[in-house]
């Protein structure tokens, strides 16, 4: 997960729009907000992505 990946998570969590775990709101919001490679980043990486949700930690 680059920083730009991390940064864009955060500021979708930051908006309180969605549950981080509704994953096709989070890729709709994302896009949105032109974060396609965020958008890209949960089509190809799901568990990646739902393990930093749940612990902070990345691979």
């Amino acid at each position: 997960m680059t920083d730009e990946i991390r940064e864009q998570i955060m500021a979708i969590r930051d908006s309180g729009l969605t549950n981080m775990f509704d994953l096709n709101t989070v890729q709709r919001l994302a896009n949105e907000r032109d974060y396609f490679d965020l958008v890209l980043y949960i089509e190809d990486h799901k568990a990646e992505y739902v393990k930093f949700i749940l612990t902070g930690q990345e691979e």
